[in-house]
């Protein structure tokens, strides 16, 4: 018989509640005399979503988190985190289709969000996805229609240099 149970406990008290990817913590709302919940991702230390929590029947504490509430928080909170996690991926990647000379050449600019040395790598890829060059670019570079068609009729020279 194997044993199912977590290395640590998964806690259900009226304030936390926790499973093995998220924890629900019932805090006081610093903005007025009520309550909010914070949802940590397990391992992070500061919440991926706060929001307002309802008042107990005593009008003065928090109502005890339950298990419907915490599937509802888990839910929302993992939706949030994974609209999050698009638009960065968008900010962060965007690509253009242009006229090539022979072909449509499809150009990438993927931003590398380093903290100290922030860079951009420009790329270019032909109708079956083979790699056609790639570059890097300074992060503030803006990839629209326009720079990307000149770039490919540049054959591909570093933007702004006049060489390869």
């Amino acid at each position: 018989m194997t044993d199912d149970t977590p290395d640590t406990p998964l806690l259900q008290e009226p304030r936390l509640w926790q499973d093995e990817n998220w924890t629900a913590q019932v805090i006081k709302n610093d903005d007025d005399d009520g309550w909010a919940v914070a949802m940590f991702k397990a391992g992070a230390s500061e919440p991926a979503l706060v929001g307002p929590w309802t008042m107990g029947r005593d009008k003065k504490n928090p109502k005890p988190l339950d298990g419907n509430a915490f599937i509802t928080l888990v839910k929302t909170a993992s939706e949030f985190v994974r609209r999050s996690e698009q638009q960065l991926h968008a900010q962060l990647n965007q690509s253009v289709t242009v006229n090539g000379q022979d072909s449509r050449v499809t150009v990438l600019l993927r931003i590398v969000p380093d903290e100290d040395n922030p860079y951009a790598l420009l790329s270019a890829q032909d109708e079956g996805g083979d790699e056609l060059a790639e570059i890097k670019v300074d992060a503030g570079f803006k990839l629209n229609r326009q720079t990307a068609q000149a770039w490919v009729d540049a054959d591909f020279a570093k933007p702004g240099s006049g060489r390869r």
